[in-house]
Protein backbone atom coordinates (compact mmCIF):
# COMPACT_ATOMS: atom_id res chain seq x y z
CA UNK A 1 0.00 0.00 0.00
CA UNK A 2 1.14 3.58 -0.71
CA UNK A 3 0.55 6.68 0.61
CA UNK A 4 -0.97 9.76 -1.15
CA UNK A 5 -2.53 13.13 0.38
CA UNK A 6 -6.04 11.71 0.54
CA UNK A 7 -4.84 8.69 2.62
CA UNK A 8 -3.78 5.19 1.47
CA UNK A 9 -3.86 3.78 -2.22
CA UNK A 10 -3.38 0.20 -3.66
CA UNK A 11 -1.73 -0.82 -6.82
CA UNK A 12 -3.56 -2.06 -9.18
CA UNK A 13 -3.06 -3.28 -12.77
CA UNK A 14 -5.47 -3.30 -16.15
CA UNK A 15 -5.42 -6.64 -17.90
CA UNK A 16 -7.61 -7.64 -20.74
CA UNK A 17 -10.22 -10.04 -20.86
CA UNK A 18 -10.63 -12.55 -21.00
CA UNK A 19 -7.56 -12.85 -19.30
CA UNK A 20 -8.69 -10.96 -15.64
CA UNK A 21 -11.53 -13.45 -15.11
CA UNK A 22 -9.56 -15.96 -15.72
CA UNK A 23 -6.87 -14.79 -12.75
CA UNK A 24 -9.94 -14.54 -10.81
CA UNK A 25 -11.43 -18.19 -11.91
CA UNK A 26 -7.65 -19.53 -10.11
CA UNK A 27 -6.77 -20.63 -14.08
CA UNK A 28 -3.94 -17.97 -15.04
CA UNK A 29 -1.13 -17.85 -11.82
CA UNK A 30 0.80 -15.46 -14.10
CA UNK A 31 0.00 -12.39 -15.90
CA UNK A 32 2.89 -11.62 -18.46
CA UNK A 33 4.65 -8.01 -18.80
CA UNK A 34 7.45 -6.81 -21.09
CA UNK A 35 8.57 -4.37 -17.75
CA UNK A 36 9.54 -6.14 -14.50
CA UNK A 37 8.54 -5.10 -11.27
CA UNK A 38 9.70 -4.91 -7.43
CA UNK A 39 6.29 -4.90 -6.24
CA UNK A 40 5.29 -7.72 -4.27
CA UNK A 41 1.75 -7.65 -2.46
CA UNK A 42 -1.90 -6.93 -3.36
CA UNK A 43 -2.46 -6.30 -6.51
CA UNK A 44 -6.11 -4.67 -7.61
CA UNK A 45 -7.46 -6.91 -10.99
CA UNK A 46 -8.81 -4.07 -13.26
CA UNK A 47 -10.52 -5.33 -15.97
CA UNK A 48 -9.95 -3.48 -19.28
CA UNK A 49 -12.71 -1.88 -21.63
CA UNK A 50 -11.13 -3.86 -24.82
CA UNK A 51 -12.77 -6.33 -26.06
CA UNK A 52 -9.87 -6.90 -28.92
CA UNK A 53 -8.56 -10.14 -27.09
CA UNK A 54 -11.61 -11.76 -27.20
CA UNK A 55 -10.87 -12.68 -31.01
CA UNK A 56 -8.26 -14.71 -30.52
CA UNK A 57 -8.60 -15.80 -27.12
CA UNK A 58 -11.32 -18.94 -26.46
CA UNK A 59 -11.78 -20.06 -22.67
CA UNK A 60 -15.52 -20.81 -22.89
CA UNK A 61 -15.93 -18.20 -21.08
CA UNK A 62 -19.41 -15.99 -22.00
CA UNK A 63 -19.02 -12.54 -22.36
CA UNK A 64 -21.78 -12.20 -19.66
CA UNK A 65 -20.11 -13.20 -17.35
CA UNK A 66 -16.91 -10.77 -17.49
CA UNK A 67 -16.55 -7.03 -16.38
CA UNK A 68 -15.19 -4.69 -18.66
CA UNK A 69 -13.69 -1.28 -17.30
CA UNK A 70 -13.72 -1.94 -13.85
CA UNK A 71 -12.00 -3.59 -10.80
CA UNK A 72 -13.02 -6.60 -10.28
CA UNK A 73 -10.90 -8.45 -7.40
CA UNK A 74 -7.45 -8.92 -6.09
CA UNK A 75 -4.55 -11.11 -6.07
CA UNK A 76 -1.41 -11.44 -4.51
CA UNK A 77 1.96 -10.64 -6.62
CA UNK A 78 4.47 -13.11 -5.02
CA UNK A 79 7.34 -13.15 -7.89
CA UNK A 80 8.38 -11.27 -10.98
CA UNK A 81 10.40 -14.02 -12.74
CA UNK A 82 12.28 -13.77 -16.81
CA UNK A 83 10.53 -16.22 -18.31
CA UNK A 84 14.19 -17.23 -19.33
CA UNK A 85 14.63 -18.06 -15.38
CA UNK A 86 11.44 -20.21 -14.88
CA UNK A 87 12.65 -22.07 -18.16
CA UNK A 88 16.57 -22.72 -16.68
CA UNK A 89 17.74 -25.78 -15.13
CA UNK A 90 18.45 -23.68 -11.53
CA UNK A 91 14.45 -22.56 -11.60
CA UNK A 92 13.37 -23.18 -7.92
CA UNK A 93 11.21 -26.18 -8.12
CA UNK A 94 8.83 -24.54 -6.38
CA UNK A 95 7.92 -22.31 -9.43
CA UNK A 96 8.36 -25.34 -11.60
CA UNK A 97 4.94 -25.74 -12.38
CA UNK A 98 4.38 -22.17 -14.01
CA UNK A 99 6.07 -24.35 -16.79
CA UNK A 100 3.06 -26.15 -17.71
CA UNK A 101 0.61 -22.93 -18.01
CA UNK A 102 -0.31 -22.17 -21.42
CA UNK A 103 -0.62 -18.31 -19.94
CA UNK A 104 3.58 -18.42 -18.96
CA UNK A 105 5.25 -16.69 -21.85
CA UNK A 106 7.15 -13.84 -20.33
CA UNK A 107 9.50 -11.91 -21.04
CA UNK A 108 8.06 -11.31 -17.63
CA UNK A 109 5.97 -13.16 -15.15
CA UNK A 110 4.04 -12.21 -12.14
CA UNK A 111 3.26 -14.75 -9.94
CA UNK A 112 -0.19 -14.14 -8.91
CA UNK A 113 -1.52 -16.02 -5.90
CA UNK A 114 -4.87 -16.10 -3.54
CA UNK A 115 -7.13 -14.60 -6.10
CA UNK A 116 -10.62 -13.20 -4.69
CA UNK A 117 -13.52 -12.17 -6.80
CA UNK A 118 -15.02 -8.91 -5.79
CA UNK A 119 -19.04 -9.43 -5.20
CA UNK A 120 -20.22 -6.70 -7.41
CA UNK A 121 -17.14 -5.36 -10.38
CA UNK A 122 -16.37 -1.30 -9.34
CA UNK A 123 -16.39 0.87 -12.39
CA UNK A 124 -13.20 2.65 -13.09
CA UNK A 125 -11.48 3.77 -15.57
CA UNK A 126 -7.46 1.93 -16.23
CA UNK A 127 -3.71 2.84 -16.64
CA UNK A 128 -0.83 1.33 -18.18
CA UNK A 129 1.69 -0.09 -15.91
CA UNK A 130 1.20 -0.29 -11.98
CA UNK A 131 -1.34 2.88 -10.73
CA UNK A 132 -2.94 3.80 -8.14
CA UNK A 133 -6.10 3.51 -6.43
CA UNK A 134 -7.49 5.26 -3.47
CA UNK A 135 -8.42 2.68 -0.63
CA UNK A 136 -11.54 4.39 -0.16
CA UNK A 137 -12.96 3.44 -3.63
CA UNK A 138 -12.22 -0.32 -2.95
CA UNK A 139 -12.59 -0.70 1.19
CA UNK A 140 -16.05 -1.84 0.74
CA UNK A 141 -15.11 -4.62 -1.79
CA UNK A 142 -12.55 -5.73 -0.24
CA UNK A 143 -14.35 -6.58 3.08
CA UNK A 144 -16.10 -8.61 1.23
CA UNK A 145 -13.93 -10.99 -1.13
CA UNK A 146 -14.61 -14.02 -2.37
CA UNK A 147 -12.11 -16.77 -3.18
CA UNK A 148 -11.98 -18.30 -6.57
CA UNK A 149 -13.16 -21.55 -4.54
Amino acid sequence: MGKTKGGTTMKALTICQPYAELILRGSKPVENRVWQTNYRGPLLIHAGKSRDWMINAEFGIPIREMAFGAIVGVADVTHCLSFAYLMSPTCDDALRYLRDSIHTSGPFCFVLKNPRRFAKPIPYRGAQGLFDIPDYVVQEALANVNSHR
